[in-house]
């Protein structure tokens, strides 16, 4: 396959899970602003959520304080920023009809209707538009595109980078989702603790893991076991041990003479996460962990790069 083909289809499920994910952040934090909680409580959230999508700086420059209506604009339907849910879901568009001949009919018309209506919606909202209702939409088309690429795309190395994409992109939005909220995981905080039950509650609705929560571990809501499930739990889909799972084994399946020690490198986080006991990650500490599987993270995909993708040079 052409890098430049590989590249687009990459980015093209990336954009798609980014806007997913960004969907499911502004929904736990606009359940918790219908919560009875403090202002200040409130911001100081969205304060560390900022910071943790490395866009604390990007809404600074637009806005002097942080107000959960400025934030919820400025992630969901600011045009001029090229991080917000209406600009990724452009950009999967974008991709997709760059490398339409790749891709089904069906899919091509899920990603560029679902591009269309976003446009729409954002155009003729009324001020104060309820946004709870946008986001969910966002996560039912998101749910859509996957489906329709499961569903009729053929078993080649299109669909193993469309997946790849999916998957390091899920990695780290959940990632980053935990460290919003590694306040409750410093080392030392009491396991026992729930700071706030209605915060972790949201948190875990959004990502669609409250009932496996439940399933699970059958017992109260704790910091440490939320992050256990979405870091160590291989049957959750959003965890970071699936998601590494899922790169590494559609890396094996497109692997060239090139990708040798990109493939090693994965296959060595899945099983770093795969062994590894909750007990070694409270030991470091859980932020201390986050920030280094971050890292990790995105040296793979600095990886995935230069074997397979365009050059940022030539991109």
């Amino acid at each position: 396959m052409l890098s430049r083909t590989a590249d687009h289809l990459y980015w093209m499920s990336r954009y798609t899970e980014r806007a997913e994910s960004l969907a499911r952040l502004v929904d736990a934090h606009y359940r918790m602003s219908l919560l009875p909680h403090s202002a200040a409580a409130l911001t100081e959230s969205l304060r560390s959520t900022l910071v943790a999508l490395d866009i604390e700086q990007a809404y600074g420059g637009r806005h002097e304080l942080i107000e959960p209506r400025a934030v919820f604009e400025f992630v969901t339907f600011d045009r001029d920023f090229g991080g917000s849910i209406l600009s990724c879901l452009r950009a999967a568009r974008e991709n997709a009809r760059a490398v339409r001949g790749s891709l089904t009919s069906e899919l091509w018309v899920t990603l560029n209707s679902t591009w269309l209506d976003a446009r729409a919606f954002a155009a003729r909202r009324p001020l104060g538009a309820d946004i709870g209702h946008f986001v969910e939409w966002v996560k039912e088309r998101s749910h859509l595109t996957r489906g329709v690429t499961s569903g009729t795309m053929l078993r080649d190395e299109a669909l193993h980078f469309t997946r790849i994409g999916t998957f390091i992109e899920r990695a780290d939005n959940s990632t980053r989702i935990l460290q919003s909220h590694q306040g409750d995981l410093v080392p030392g905080a009491d396991a026992g603790a729930v700071p706030d039950p209605y915060e972790w509650s949201a948190l875990l609705r959004a990502l669609s893991a409250f009932e496996v929560y439940r399933r699970v571990y059958r017992d109260v809501i704790t910091p440490i076991k939320v992050a256990e499930l979405l870091i160590l739990c291989d049957d959750m889909p959003r965890s970071l041990l699936r998601c590494c799972r899922d790169v590494y084994e559609n890396l094996r399946s497109i692997a060239n003479d090139r990708s040798t020690e990109t493939v090693r490198r994965a296959g060595e986080m899945h099983a770093m996460l795969r062994f590894m006991r909750m007990e070694d990650i409270t030991t470091m500490g859980v932020p201390r962990f986050l920030e280094r599987f971050l890292a990790r993270l995105c040296g793979l995909g600095e990886r995935i790069a230069s074997d397979f993708l365009v050059p940022p040079a030539e991109a």
